[in-house]
């Protein structure tokens, strides 16, 4: 198709990582025990604190759904990228791209906002025990939920479904995943309505989350020191210790990927974003599990049923 005197693309081809067929070889059953351990991982973890009566608690009910997004996440890019691995000609429909895409932004925005809803549940479980129960109710919960989802899927794709993207210069992406920041690289056509979008989404997924985890954490650790019972305290550190090294792990590449792509693009950046896509979905699960004795437990316990 001609756009005056370009021609529209239609499709794109993913560089990736490696030509060699060897590194190919490797880099498909890494990223396949990868993704086989991100699906048991975060479906055990489900399952374990959906039959176990004692975790049906606020806080493993936003720990399932962080679990869930994990395997969404991870499903939206790995399949593809293991076939990809091993393809020679490594192309991807500029639909399937959009698609992508907006699938990664709208997970990722609610996987921002659930881990500022997670810090702000200990927050109340720590600093205000009595009136956990009553702020924190399912009814608060489903909530919270509904608006996390409604409110990313509006944010995050309002602006590709609106003015939809048009590609007639550059179709190979050195990447092996369809980034917005990218894409935005090689579109044609007046970008000002994108660029401005995506700094109001940066702001409300990308900055205010951890603004406001790091509040609710000082708050935390305030009321930490103030706890007399050092076994109390030790188990309220631990419970945290878990979730920021979720934060710090997911926060900490995703906006150094994205802040490194608006400043000035570089090919190594998506070994960064490789961290955030599939590493830490395979991770989160573990991470919970092994510092938090109370999964522990509920694990043995299911598994002494089989």
């Amino acid at each position: 198709m001609e756009l005056g005197n370009q021609t529209m693309i239609t499709e794109f081809i993913l560089i990736g990582f490696s030509q060699n067929l060897q590194i190919c070889i490797f880099l498909f059953i890494l990223f396949f025990l990868i993704y086989i351990l991100t699906i048991l991982g975060n479906g055990f973890l489900i399952c374990t604190v959906i039959v176990s009566p004692q975790l049906h608690t606020p806080m493993y009910y936003f720990l399932c759904n962080l679990s869930f997004l994990d395997l969404c996440y991870s499903s939206c890019s790995v399949p593809k990228l293991l076939i990809d691995v091993l393809s020679e000609k490594r192309r991807i429909s500029v639909t399937m791209c959009i698609t992508q895409m907006n699938i990664g932004l709208i997970l990722g925005g609610i996987k921002c906002m659930l881990l500022a809803v997670m810090a702000y549940d200990r927050y109340i479980a720590i600093c205000s025990p009595l009136h956990y129960t009553l702020i924190m109710s399912w009814r608060v919960c489903r909530y919270i939920t509904v608006s996390m989802w409604v409110g990313s899927l509006i944010f995050s794709s309002f602006p590709t479904i609106s003015r939809p993207l048009v590609f007639c210069a550059e179709n190979k992406l050195n990447h092996f995943y369809c980034e917005v920041l990218l894409l935005l690289e090689v579109a044609c056509g007046d970008l000002s309505f994108y660029k401005i979008s995506i700094v109001v989404v940066g702001f409300f997924t990308l900055l205010s989350p951890p603004v406001f985890i790091v509040g609710s954490y000082i708050c935390i650790i305030i009321s930490i020191f103030k706890i007399r019972s050092p076994k109390v305290g030790a188990k309220a550190f631990s419970t945290c210790a878990s979730h920021l090294t979720v934060v710090f792990l997911f926060f900490g590449t995703t906006m150094t990927a994205y802040i490194g792509q608006t400043i000035s693009f570089s090919p190594y950046l998506k070994y960064i974003s490789l961290i955030y896509i599939v590493v830490t979905p395979v991770l989160n699960p573990f991470i919970y599990s092994l510092r938090n004795n109370d999964v522990k437990k509920a694990f043995r316990k299911l598994l002494s049923r089989y």
